[in-house]
C-alpha cells in the first residue's frame, strides 16, 4: 500500500475522489436536513431531491463513458468538478431567494455533471498504477465509500446545524475546486488520458456516441466473463435498494418503534465499520484465495447473515450482525471492482463503467417500487430480510457455476495452466 502513495499521481487522484465525494456527499445530506427542517408539510420536497440525484443516471449513462473513452480523461474531470462547483455557486443563489423549483433543476444538473467524472477517473487510474496494485487500489477507494457511509448523515448535520445551509452547499463547492486542482496538477501519458487518439469535441457527432455506446455493449457481449460479472449488478442494485430503506424499517416497525432514529443510525454506523473492516481484509484475502473464490464466499456469507438478520428480535442482535454482513460484502465489491479494470483493455474502460451504474439503478429502482407497493401489506420487515437474502443467494449460485470454467479458460488462453488452476 505504500508504494501506491509513492506514487503521486495515485495519491492526487485519490485525495481528488476523496474530495470529489465530499462535496457531494455533505451538500446532499444537508439540503435534506434543510428540506425536512423548513419545509415539514411537504415530505414530497426531500423524496423530490433523492429524485434529482438518481434520474441523472438514467438520462446520460450511454454519453458519459463514450466521452471518457473519446476525448481527454483528464479534462473531463476536471470540467467536471469546476462545472460543478460553478453550478454549486448557483445553487447558493437560488437558495437565498427561495427558488426551490431552481434548486431543483441545479441539484439535477449538478448530478449529471458528476456522472462524466467516475468513468474519467477510473480510467486515469487504471493507467497509472500497476496491474498488481488494482486491488490496493479499489480497496482504499472503498474504504473511503466506507468512511462516507459511517460520517455522510453526521457530517450533513454537523454541517447543517454549525454552518447552515450556505455553508454546508459553500463546503461542495470549495471540495469541487479542489478535486479539479489536483487532477490538473497530475501528469499523465497521453495514451492514459487519450487512449482513442486525439479527438475535438467538435469532432464527436450524435451517430458517433451512438455507434461507439453500442460498440462498448458489444464488446461486453463478447467477453463471456466479464458479462457475467455485470450481469450481477442487476441484483446487487435491488440489494442496495432495499437496504437504502431496511434500517429505518427495521426500527420502526420491529425493534425500536419509540427509538427508532437514533438505532436507524446506529445501523449505518456498524454497516460502515464493518465495512471498512472487510476492505483492510479484502486484499490478504483475494491474493490467498483469488477473487472467485472470495467473491462466491462472500456472497454466500453475506445471504446467510441477512436471513439471522431477519429472525433477530433484538436490536443489540441486530447490531453485530449487520456487522458482520458489512465485513462481508466488502471484498465482494473489491474483487469485482479490481477485477473489472483487468478485463476491459484501457480504450474501452469509460464505455463499460458507465454500463454499470445504470444497470444497479435498474434493479434499485425496481427494488424500492416493490417495497413501496408491498410494504407492510403483504410484505413484513421479516420478509424483507429473507428477500434480500433470496436475492443475494442467486447471485452467489450464479456465479458459483458460471465464473470458475469462465476463469479456467481465460487462464488457458492466456497459456497459463498453472493460473487456471489456482483461479478455479
Amino acid at each position: 500500500m505504500s508504494a501506491l502513495f509513492r506514487n503521486p499521481v495515485f495519491t492526487r487522484l485519490f485525495l481528488a475522489n476523496f474530495a470529489s465525494q465530499l462535496g457531494t456527499v455533505v451538500g446532499n445530506m444537508a439540503f435534506a436536513y434543510y428540506l425536512v427542517d423548513h419545509f415539514s408539510t411537504r415530505p414530497a420536497l426531500a423524496a423530490t431531491a433523492e429524485l434529482m440525484y438518481s434520474l441523472p443516471t438514467l438520462a446520460v449513462f450511454w454519453l458519459v463513458g463514450v466521452i471518457a473513452d473519446l476525448l481527454d480523461r483528464a479534462r473531463i474531470a476536471v470540467y467536471s468538478d469546476w462545472i460543478r462547483a460553478g453550478l454549486t455557486l448557483l445553487l447558493l443563489v437560488a437558495l437565498h431567494f427561495g427558488l426551490l423549483t431552481l434548486c431543483f433543476l441545479l441539484l439535477f444538473l449538478r448530478s449529471a455533471v458528476a456522472k462524466f467524472f467516475g468513468p474519467a477517473e477510473m480510467g486515469l487510474l487504471q493507467g497509472s498504477i500497476g496491474q498488481e496494485q488494482y486491488v490496493q487500489a479499489v480497496g482504499l477507494n472503498q474504504m473511503i465509500m466506507g468512511l462516507f457511509m459511517l460520517f455522510g448523515m453526521s457530517l450533513g448535520a454537523f454541517a447543517y446545524r454549525f454552518l447552515g445551509i450556505e455553508g454546508a452547499i459553500l463546503i461542495d463547492g470549495i471540495s469541487f475546486l479542489l478535486s479539479g486542482l489536483l487532477i490538473l496538477s497530475c501528469r499523465f501519458h497521453e495514451d492514459v488520458r487519450m487512449p482513442g487518439g486525439r479527438h475535438a469535441l467538435k469532432d464527436i457527432r450524435f451517430p458517433r456516441l451512438i455507434g461507439d455506446f453500442l460498440e462498448g455493449l458489444r464488446y461486453i457481449l463478447s467477453h463471456k466473463l466479464l458479462l457475467t460479472l455485470i450481469s450481477g449488478f442487476l441484483f446487487f442494485g435491488i440489494v442496495n435498494g432495499v437496504f437504502a430503506v431496511l434500517p429505518i424499517f427495521t426500527m420502526k416497525y420491529k425493534l425500536s418503534p419509540d427509538s427508532y432514529m437514533v438505532h436507524a443510525s446506529l445501523i449505518t454506523l456498524c454497516l460502515g465499520i464493518g465495512y471498512l473492516a472487510g476492505s483492510l481484509a479484502a486484499s490478504p484475502l483475494i491474493r490467498r484465495f483469488t477473487r472467485a473464490r472470495v467473491l462466491i464466499t462472500g456472497l454466500l456469507l453475506s445471504s446467510l447473515f441477512i436471513v439471522a438478520l431477519g429472525s433477530a428480535n433484538s436490536i443489540w442482535v441486530y447490531l453485530p450482525l449487520v456487522l458482520l454482513e458489512g465485513f462481508c460484502i466488502a471484498p465482494v465489491n473489491i474483487a469485482i471492482g479490481s477485477w473489472l479494470p483487468e478485463l476491459v483493455i484501457p480504450g474501452n474502460m469509460g464505455r463499460v463503467n458507465a454500463l454499470i451504474e445504470p444497470i444497479m439503478m435498474l434493479g434499485h429502482s425496481l427494488a424500492l417500487g416493490l417495497v413501496a407497493l408491498a410494504f407492510p401489506a403483504i410484505v413484513s420487515v421479516t420478509w424483507l430480510h429473507y428477500l434480500l437474502a433470496v436475492c443475494t443467494l442467486l447471485v452467489c449460485v450464479y456465479y458459483a457455476f458460471a465464473l470458475p470454467p469462465l476463469v479456467r479458460r481465460l487462464a488457458l488462453n492466456e497459456g497459463d495452466t498453472s493460473a487456471a488452476e489456482r483461479a478455479s
